[in-house]
């Protein structure tokens, strides 16, 4: 544990500003712990990542960024931040990084890859490593014991060596966007409460989870949610105009009753019912297919490998598994609602 104090002072903390909750360690304030983490190394700029790293910026963190889109590593140095040609130049240069990339592959190379953040085990800059993409626990877990055993360059205040926390987070790219995502987190708790000023520059909303790889797990279980009851909705939807409902009736009812869920009051599927979702644009935009069938294979996975009978996880993986081969990976996820309806595959 990176953290000397014992976790019997957790018992002491206080609220100290609506930003971050630490009791401050060895003589210091909670304001020089809140700064501990001035320069900011972020990368994976992607949809997302971008605009993450934008609000860490626009909160005053000295940020430096990697991704290999060139594109859009001109477009932060044209914004006057600093850009590095590989994840190690980016560590070398932070006291804490961030990492939002694709896949679990990406993940690994990021960190343990020839040019990444942890090459041929040198001592570290980083106190903390946190990664928000959505992948598996197990390479959660992976990743944070390598992390572990590495040292760092200089310890500084209270920690002695470096620390992983997995930090996936949910609200997609308009959540990113405004700042208002919801970070899960797994690893230290002492780490995350330092953290948690890096979390609410970025979301509004940060819940420890426990150990290694449970912000992880906590992801995948919250997008393999999403995704049942989004077939369960859209499939509502089918049925009921099928019957002679209107889609705008039925909305009204679903969202007054017991069947109320996200999926019907805040991302409804089907087109001209409510503006502002994908489905009013003709599902561009938002959470594409082909992330939630990505998500959906990790659920399951994560299942077998624990010896769980998930019957609704194999149903929607294969759902979408089979929106996406159909040439449809790019749509938003909700989509799969036009996809129930036999000659409306012109999406």
């Amino acid at each position: 544990m990176a953290i000397c104090r014992v976790r019997a002072s957790l018992s002491l903390l206080k609220t100290k500003s609506p930003f971050f909750q630490y009791v401050p360690l060895h003589g210091f304030s909670s304001s020089q712990l809140s700064s501990q983490f001035e320069s900011v190394g972020f990368i994976g700029l992607g949809n997302m990542g971008s605009r993450m790293a934008n609000n860490l910026i626009k909160n005053g963190y000295k940020v430096a960024v990697h991704d290999l889109n060139c594109n859009v590593m001109k477009m932060f140095s044209d914004m006057g931040v600093p850009t590095k040609e590989t994840p190690f130049e980016v560590a070398e240069a932070s006291d804490v990084v961030i990492t939002m990339l694709p896949s679990s592959s990406h993940v690994l190379d990021v960190y343990t890859g020839p040019n990444g953040l942890l090459r041929c085990a040198n001592p570290m800059r980083p106190q903390l490593l946190m990664d928000s993409s959505t992948i598996d626990p197990q390479t959660s877990r992976k990743v944070s014991v390598a992390v572990s055993n590495c040292i760092l360059k200089e310890k500084k205040d209270h920690w002695e060596k470096p620390v992983m926390l997995d930090a996936p987070v949910s609200g997609g790219v308009l959540a990113a966007e405004a700042g208002t995502l919801t970070f899960m987190v797994g690893g230290s708790e002492d780490a995350y409460l330092a953290a948690k000023p890096l979390f609410l520059s970025m979301g509004k909303n940060a819940i420890y989870c426990g150990g290694a790889g449970t912000g992880s797990a906590a992801k995948i279980c919250n997008n393999l949610a999403l995704a049942v009851s989004m077939l369960g909705v859209s499939e509502a939807f089918v049925l009921g105009q099928s019957l002679g409902i209107s889609a705008g009736t039925l909305t009204k009812v679903l969202n007054t009753s017991s069947a109320r869920c996200w999926s019907s009051d805040s991302y409804n599927p089907v087109p001209g019912v409510m503006e502002g979702v994908p489905a009013s644009r003709n599902y561009t935009g938002g959470f594409a297919s082909k992330l939630m069938a990505k998500d959906l294979n990790l659920a399951a996975t994560s299942a077998k490998e624990v010896g769980l009978q998930c019957p609704l996880t194999y149903q929607a993986q294969e759902i979408y598994t089979e929106l996406c081969k159909d040439g449809h990976e790019s749509k938003d996820f909700s989509c799969v609602f036009r996809h129930y309806y036999s000659g409306q595959d012109e999406l």
